[in-house]
């Protein structure tokens, strides 16, 4: 029995992305040679591995049995990368990361920043997922390392805190909630909103949240970032639900709910698995978190201002 990895990470994109096309695009091969290839793996273990549908394909018995093998295989090799990226020049190590919006946007920028300038040879492959789905990833070894809400199930990861992450209402100015302290977010499904893009790990949230309450989110817009939502707001387009940090300059209202109050911590299925690389980034991750946590004591302990 002989598969190639280019077999074997096909195979697995098709799999996970449910569609031969779409599993292709992924793998950057064009769709005959994609489908002889899978033709040609069928042909040499003598059973499908595929079961193709109007909606799609999903794998078989046997083919759940390759796929499992198949990313061991992977992730294998993706490791062995990047224990000799220190040794073999041009070879460059990735660490794939996954993380909620509130990491991406708010987070990541400035945590992965200095760790790429300073390791030239290791690249990031960052993807924004619910933190929900991050976990499931973890656990099945498709992913190095996850930055999720606390309120995830990690059990059986080990994690690590990374940064606090508070829900806001961003309100025009004379907004009938302006002068609000807080809000539940019962009480704004009523209004306007400016959303965020569909696919957004956040929006999705947001929305099995108020699907929980029975009621649903009404968009006026939505963006991609959260930049042009608070503009929105300002021109009294709408109302929107933002991290704290990107609600800078807007008039905002503490959003009440205890799902809205989020710390974020980095998982992983265990350190001991990481690459040297990926290891290293943990431990940069990590000590974002301590570096922000000092700096945050520091200005709790400078006294205020002197007011005549």
């Amino acid at each position: 029995m002989r598969f190639d990895l280019t077999d074997l990470h096909l195979f697995v994109a098709v799999v996970e992305a449910g569609s031969i096309t779409h599993g292709a695009e992924r793998a950057h091969l064009a769709l005959p040679s994609a489908s002889a290839r899978l033709r040609g793996m069928e042909e040499i273990i003598g059973v499908p591995l595929l079961k193709r549908g109007r909606r799609g394909v999903a794998p078989t018995p046997a083919g759940e049995a390759v796929v499992h093998h198949a990313r061991i295989v992977l992730k294998q090799m993706q490791q062995m990368r990047g224990e000799l990226g220190d040794f073999a020049k041009g070879l460059k190590a990735q660490i794939t990361l996954l993380a909620n919006t509130a990491a991406v946007s708010e987070f990541l920028p400035q945590a992965l920043a200095p760790f790429l300038q300073k390791h030239s040879h290791i690249d990031i492959d960052l993807k924004e997922r619910q933190s929900s789905d991050i976990v499931k990833a973890i656990r099945h070894g498709l992913a190095d390392i996850g930055i999720v809400s606390d309120a995830s199930d990690v059990e059986g990861l080990e994690t690590a805190p990374f940064a606090a992450d508070q829900l806001v209402v961003a309100v025009p100015d004379g907004h009938r909630l302006s002068e609000r302290a807080s809000v539940a977010f019962d009480e704004i499904l009523s209004e306007s909103m400016i959303g965020m893009s569909p696919g957004s790990a956040l929006q999705d949230y947001l929305g099995v949240q108020a699907d929980r309450l029975g009621k649903s989110l009404a968009f006026r817009v939505r963006l991609p970032v959260f930049s042009g939502m608070i503009e929105m707001v300002r021109h009294a387009v709408g109302i929107a639900v933002v991290p704290e940090r990107a609600a800078q300059g807007a008039r905002t209202i503490l959003l009440d709910e205890a799902w809205a109050k989020r710390r974020l911590l980095l998982c992983v299925r265990s350190r001991d698995e990481l690459s040297p690389q990926a290891r290293i980034l943990f431990q940069d991750l990590e000590m974002f978190f301590k570096d922000a946590s000092l700096k945050n004591n520091a200005a709790d302990r400078k006294p205020a201002p002197f007011a005549p």
